[in-house]
């Protein structure tokens, strides 16, 4: 049977992975919601052009002169041409320079939540190893009040080890939605200066399913982007 110590060891350990696999930063950015204009292009079905076609009832005789094709009902898609376009997300805000300053800044928190965590670690270590030299020449007491003090040392390791994934959590949501919101702005404004009506986001999730290549303008949104970067 192992020793409750060395179980308690491994269970502190275990965490320290957990967290240390958190701090490491993803990358993985989620899809923004971009609204370029207050005006939404809604693609209506063309309605046929209203007493083209006579009824039987007003069927003329048969000598009478051949009627005239009705005129084809008017494409009211044509007022969206380019207008509609979509931007591909992973591709703009893996290459924004905002997120990747954000990225950065996340970083360097995390480097120094982990040296935080490292330290937790390293303390409880040498308690527990201080502990079991000491057990030899310790009575029954002795050991079972040192042993009740590393139990509460241990809890309080995985209790400040879950307050640094909240605040990793937190710190992580603050920046990406920093990131986004300008996004956003800088979006809208490049769609208004360009006379678009409605700019689509893809996203990896498949928001799109299918959009032709030359409605794809990630690359000058792009290099608008970073342009105006540091714009409001």
């Amino acid at each position: 049977m192992k020793n409750p110590l060395q179980l308690t060891i491994n269970v502190v350990l275990a965490l320290a992975v957990a967290v240390l696999y958190f701090l490491h930063f993803s990358h993985k950015a989620v899809a923004p919601v971009v609204a370029t204009t207050s005006s939404t292009a809604v693609v209506t079905t063309p309605e046929p052009a209203a007493d083209t076609a006579a009824t039987p009832a007003q069927t003329a005789p048969e000598t009478s002169a051949p009627a005239v094709a009705a005129a084809p009902a008017q494409d009211n898609t044509s007022d969206f041409s380019g207008k509609l376009a979509y931007v591909e997300s992973s591709k703009m805000l893996d290459g924004y320079q905002g997120m990747k300053d954000a990225r950065k800044a996340f970083e360097g928190k995390a480097r120094g939540w982990e040296k935080q965590n490292q330290s937790m670690l390293a303390t409880f270590k040498a308690a527990v190893e201080g502990y079991q030299k000491q057990a030899p020449t310790l009575s029954a007491e002795q050991r079972a009040a040192t042993e009740q003090k590393l139990q509460e040392q241990q809890q309080q390791v995985a209790q400040q080890q879950q307050q640094l994934q909240a605040q990793a959590q937190q710190e992580e949501a603050k920046l990406t939605q920093s990131v986004l919101e300008s996004v956003n702005k800088k979006v809208e404004a490049y769609g208004k200066a360009h006379g678009y009506k409605l700019i689509l986001i893809a996203a990896p999730s498949g928001t799109i399913a299918y959009g032709e290549k030359n409605l794809d303008i990630t690359t000058p949104v792009l290099a608008y982007l970073n342009a105006n970067y540091h714009r409001k």
